[in-house]
């Protein structure tokens, strides 16, 4: 590029894999305005673990930021790839100011579900321990300061196949679905040029969702740390725990691994939240319940 960019574009790929994808994605969707930069990080240390990832990249960054330190950054990033730039911004909260828009596709903020199973007790099996990390307090936390949006695929009532779909949403960003479209696939579909390019178009801050019943329980229970956002096609499993007056109600089941999960369905009777906690965590679950429970008193 030889004229000065309008915006430094950067583009984070994910687990098991390289920048080629998002590097393509960026530049179709960036255009000519916009200095793309799509570091692969090496394929094999995708699956170690997240900080020597998140040191690479913040490096990456200052050296751009050396360059142009004027210019103002829009930044991608396709699952893991998400995470390391939330893990980068809640580090460099000085960088904020710099950033017009952040864009997170199929990443998973509230932990990923496979990462927990193979680490259910987080003693560090290689990247799974990062993985099922629950980020959401950070990005909302960043949310509330640069214009998110949050793209999720579906393919099957649920998840795009690899990560749940309720894991990738979060307060304060703006949250798109699209069906029909796998995890793999997502971060190289054409559907997302024109919702980024229109994202970018008006980029906002989402206020929260209204607090009614059914989301403030979804709220207390991602409140519980070692929180799992689970898979929303195991509820016709469970059984209601509780239904309140207006119809939304708390549902538990235990797996045949016996694993607590917790279900959340809203007046009409849908599921609107699924998660679960590890063996050692039961205990804290069932006070939270509880302490829903007795809202009812």
């Amino acid at each position: 590029m030889t004229t000065k960019p309008d915006f430094l574009l950067f583009a984070q790929h994910g687990w098991s894999d390289n920048g080629n994808d998002m590097g393509k994605l960026a530049q179709a969707v960036g255009g000519d305005n916009s200095l793309v930069i799509a570091p692969s990080l090496g394929l094999l240390k995708t699956y170690w673990r997240i900080e020597p990832l998140v040191r690479a990249v913040e490096q990456l960054v200052k050296q751009n930021l050396q360059q142009y330190p004027e210019i103002p950054w829009r930044i991608i990033g396709h699952s893991m790839g998400g995470l390391i730039w939330l893990e980068v911004l809640q580090r460099n909260p000085q960088w904020w100011e710099k950033v017009n828009s952040l864009v997170v596709i199929g990443s998973p903020i509230g932990g990923s579900h496979i990462a927990r199973i193979i680490d259910p007790l987080g003693i560090g099996i290689g990247m799974a321990r990062d993985l099922g990390k629950n980020r959401r307090s950070i990005a909302e936390k960043i949310a509330q300061q640069i214009p998110t949006l949050c793209i999720s695929g579906d393919i099957n009532g649920g998840s795009d196949g690899m990560i749940n779909l309720t894991t990738t949403q979060f307060n304060h960003s703006q949250l798109i679905c699209l069906s029909g479209i796998p995890h793999a696939t997502l971060k190289r579909h054409p559907r997302l040029i024109p919702i980024i390019q229109n994202f970018w178009a008006n980029p906002q801050i989402n206020s929260p969702q209204y607090a009614n019943l059914a989301t403030k329980i979804v709220q207390t229970l991602q409140g519980i740390p070692s929180m799992t956002d689970g898979d929303l096609r195991n509820f016709p499993k469970s059984q209601a725990k509780i239904k309140f007056s207006n119809g939304v109600a708390l549902h538990t089941w235990k797996n045949s691994f016996g694993i607590d999960h917790v279900f959340v369905a809203d007046e009409q009777g849908e599921c609107v939240y699924a998660g679960y906690v590890g063996w050692l965590e039961a205990p804290q679950l069932q006070k939270v319940v509880g302490e829903i429970l007795s809202w009812n008193e």
